[in-house]
């Protein structure tokens, strides 16, 4: 299993502005890979995900059978990218990274996060 260390500018960006526009309710997608399988290179919207202030409810089943996805997306609404219990939950069940963005939205308000729960670091590539 590679190990992922970055996430492509686009991405990041499709994303900050995905909890832009949906906000104050939460953004959420799944996270996939290049053919490289190191960095993240697309957002994957599930259909029927239901938004609200204080959670985003996957429907999973709708995932496609893909094996480039490796993680899950969210935002908070409020400025701390900070995984909860539920998010904690999601991620042990779900994926090797996940990233959770934060108001403002911005460069600066974005963390990724082992299947653990434990902060990492991805390049911005």
């Amino acid at each position: 299993m590679e190990k992922i260390w970055g996430i492509e500018r686009e991405c990041i960006d499709l994303i900050k502005e995905s909890a832009r526009s949906i906000h104050p309710r939460e953004f959420a997608g799944l996270l996939s890979v290049g053919d490289d399988r190191k960095i993240i290179s697309e957002v994957v919207l599930l259909p029927g995900t239901i938004s609200g202030g204080s959670h985003a409810i996957f429907k999973l089943y709708m995932a496609p059978v893909d094996y480039s996805i490796v993680g899950t997306v969210h935002s908070h609404p409020s400025p701390y990218p900070i995984p909860s219990e539920a998010d904690l939950h999601l991620f042990e069940k779900y994926g090797r990274v996940h990233i959770i963005t934060a108001l403002p939205y911005s460069d600066d308000s974005w963390r990724a996060y082992t299947f653990r729960g434990d902060e990492i670091k991805l390049e911005v590539v």
